[in-house]
């Protein structure tokens, strides 16, 4: 039934109806009412005199949700299901299985079972299909199976998996699960202490305040925080581990709105923990959001040194606006400034390009920290060093987005065995087998060369005659195999990805931090930093 809808009429429809919450029936008070009329006498007469039975409820999912992809990827309904799980992500506390799973419409997939949690000791490993939950086939439940491995304390659920062609069987007791916002933090020499911030839950500030005073009691003078792959959170949180290392009262965002009581400054509130130690922050192409509210501010202060790659770019902030029934809209409201003026946010969602994606901004506007340094908006944090391990590049996305290391991870652990971190090498051979592997699987990667040859092949441009489109055809597998020959101009970028997923199918992911201390090269260039000294308080012009 949902193709009953267009977008192309669902949008000016419901865009009024949801422009009534942020504008208070301004100017086009007319417009409004008269759009909301057309809605409900057309919404009415569908449901009444369509040909087959319809579903309202399904209906208006859809046509708010598909309407709502026009503007940008946050602005999200959120039915009575999804308000309770938005909850729970703030919270960073639910009972369940414990383990990340990823949905598909016939199975999950087990993408990481957490240590000593249910799906753990029930024997679920990443990569176990997951086909049926109690008597219910995941094929069959329409809504996110997921939900069903959540459940009340001490209950238990029957589940029915695939693992290398076998299908198994296991009883999993639910309990409480419990997603810290440092999920690790450790010494990395005598000197130097390492703080993991997974994520901004409610949690972020104060587990984050912990690690440093008990890394700073085991002797630590100078700290790493590591925000890489950080997706962000609470801005309340963003501001409050800011405030670990900068003193009360300091401008950390400022919010710009087209509804005034949006525009706020945030300033912070509290002592703060540490406004001495040397500080090094680690991000790259998947820390976003508050991530970069702390990276970036923490830069234009002069009070730590960012390292890694350039930041993912979101600079707009969300608030929950309470629905009727128990629903809610999670809608942008602002923009988001860090203390130098920069809005860091990277796609432009209002203006799109000829395939309808978000244009992405090219021309940045140079801004000055607070001793001088010049830094840009417009395109993430960039980081004051750049590690080459921690970019991103159209071949490993594609890799990861297609699951090729994830499946390959998959094979590999049932392949091999390795009984300690220590032990643990990702050889030469082992990554010839990866690109073998690679190659014998069909993922979708398409650079902008293969795109535009595609294109001039598909015209009906007659001055090409026969000979010139076989040239381009022989050009377009050429580039094909050189697309292939990446894998090993990018080895080094691959190399990592796949290290990360392969050690915590044998160690989990303590084991996967254990290993990073010793051989991840943005910690080891960050601690290298931080013991010359020199260097490090020339970077902020100390």
């Amino acid at each position: 039934m949902k193709n009953l809808y267009k977008k192309q009429l669902l949008i000016p429809v419901f865009a009024v109806v949801f422009l009534v919450v942020g504008t208070s029936f301004k100017s086009d008070f007319f417009e409004i009412a008269k759009q909301i009329e057309i809605f409900t006498t057309l919404f009415k007469e569908l449901n009444m005199n369509y040909v087959d039975e319809t579903n309202p409820g399904e209906l208006m999912d859809s046509a708010i949700k598909n309407m709502l992809e026009e503007l940008d990827p946050y602005t999200k309904f959120l039915n009575e299901q999804d308000v309770e799980e938005y909850k729970i992500n703030n919270a960073g506390e639910y009972s369940g299985i414990g383990a990340l799973v990823r949905s598909y419409k016939d199975k999950l997939v087990v993408v990481e079972p957490y240590k000593d949690y249910p799906g753990d000791k029930a024997g679920l490993k990443a990569g176990d299909e997951i086909i049926k939950i109690g008597e219910i086939a995941v094929a069959d439940f329409e809504d996110n199976a997921s939900e069903l491995l959540k459940g009340a304390n001490n209950s238990s659920v029957d589940v029915t998996f695939k693992r290398q062609g076998a299908t198994k069987t296991t009883t999993i007791t639910r309990e409480g699960v419990e997603v810290d916002a440092v999920p690790y933090y450790n010494m990395v020499d005598d000197k130097t202490g390492y703080i993991v911030l997974a994520k901004f839950n409610r949690k972020a500030s104060s587990q984050t305040k912990s690690a440093l005073q008990d890394l700073k009691g085991q002797g630590a003078t100078q700290i790493i925080l590591d925000l890489r792959g950080n997706p962000g959170g609470l801005l309340s949180e963003a501001i409050n581990v800011t405030n670990l290392f900068v003193p009360k009262g300091e401008l950390i965002v400022t919010t710009k709105s087209k509804v005034k009581k949006f525009n706020q400054t945030y300033k912070t509130k509290n002592k703060a923990e540490d406004l001495a130690i040397p500080l090094v922050v680690l991000v790259n192409g998947r820390s976003a959001s508050a991530s970069e509210i702390v990276s970036g501010s923490l830069q234009d202060l002069d009070r730590a040194v960012v390292m890694g790659a350039r930041s993912f770019g979101k600079g707009l902030v969300q608030r929950p606006l309470k629905l009727t029934y128990g629903t809610q809209l999670k809608v942008t409201i602002s923009r988001y400034y860090t203390p130098s003026g920069r809005c860091i946010q990277s796609l432009d969602y209002w203006n799109r390009d000829e395939e309808g994606k978000a244009v992405r901004t090219t021309e940045f506007n140079q801004f000055k920290t607070r001793n001088g340094r010049v830094v840009e908006d417009g395109g993430g944090v960039m980081p004051d060093v750049e590690i080459a391990s921690s970019k991103s590049n159209a071949l490993t996305d594609a890799l990861l987005g297609n699951n090729i290391i994830f499946d390959f991870a998959t094979d590999f652990y049932y392949k091999n065995e390795f009984n300690s971190v220590a032990d643990f090498k990702f050889s030469e051979s082992h990554y010839n087998e990866f690109k073998s592997f690679a190659n014998s699987k069909d993922f979708s990667f398409k650079t902008k060369t293969e795109k535009l040859l595609e294109e001039s092949l598909n015209s009906d441009d007659s001055l090409l005659g026969s000979d010139v489109q076989e040239k381009y055809k022989d050009l377009l597998l050429a580039v094909n195999r050189g697309k292939f020959s990446a894998l090993d101009t990018y080895k080094k970028e691959i190399t990592k990805k796949l290290e990360d997923e392969i050690i915590k199918r044998y160690f989990y992911r303590d084991g996967l931090y254990d290993y990073n201390l010793k051989n991840d090269d943005a910690i080891l260039s960050a601690a290298a930093l931080l013991e010359d000294s020199k260097k490090y308080s020339s970077f902020l012009k100390l």
